[in-house]
């Protein structure tokens, strides 16, 4: 049985807990043989039935990009329109995307009709399908974060304009848009908590039993 040592198991804390949410990065280059290593990692996510649905699209054009942004602007006003009073300015004070200045973008779809695996383990809950795709994006957020790469995940968007914007198969869903560079700073707080949205919850992890 493989075991690690508590000195590792101790850092693969601490990577954890340094994983942050980036909207702030430098305008340097990402290496492109790096960011195919961290992007090599998603071979080691589990998927059900061995399905691998995840599929990758490096958005590099600058006119598909400007689509992609222009999304985020107008969802983002949707957005913004659902909040009132003080919620509505603070929303409207945070940074929500570093699309402008992160110099690697990845939009990370689930092909939900993948032939292979042959629908095993997915046929009762065909969302595990996309459930593999964000264990796949961990790994390779845990990777990059190892070489000093920060990732930002953008939700704010219109998945079916972006599925059509960057021509993209039906079947494909949108799980994620991702920003990747080097981080402006690091930081263990996340910027949420920083600005006054949110608190982390301090309490342990709990479990209910039946």
């Amino acid at each position: 049985m493989r075991e690690f040592s508590p000195d590792f198991r101790s850092e693969l804390l601490e990577l954890m807990k340094w994983r942050r949410d980036v909207r702030h990065f430098k305008s340097d280059p990402v290496p492109v043989d790096l960011l195919r290593d961290c992007l090599d990692t998603f071979q080691l996510a589990p998927s059900v039935g061995l399905s691998e649905p995840w599929r990758i699209v490096r958005v590099t054009q600058d006119e598909t990009r400007e689509k992609a942004v222009s999304n985020f602007q107008s969802s983002n006003r949707e957005a913004l329109a659902g909040y009132e009073g003080d919620r509505a300015e603070l929303y409207a004070g945070l940074k929500l995307s570093g699309m402008r200045e992160a110099p690697e973008h990845l939009a990370i779809f689930c092909d939900d009709e993948t032939p292979k695996g042959t629908g095993l383990g997915a046929r009762t809950m065909p969302e595990t399908r996309r459930y593999s795709v964000v264990s796949a994006i961990m790994n390779f957020w845990l990777a990059a974060r190892t070489h000093g790469l920060g990732v930002g995940w953008v939700s704010i968007l219109d998945p079916d304009r972006l599925r059509r914007d960057l021509d993209v198969p039906e079947n494909w869903s949108l799980v994620a848009y991702l920003c990747v560079g080097w981080p402006q700073e690091d930081t263990l707080t996340p910027e949420l908590q920083t600005v006054g949205w949110e608190l982390r919850d301090p309490r342990t992890i709990d479990w209910f039993e039946r």
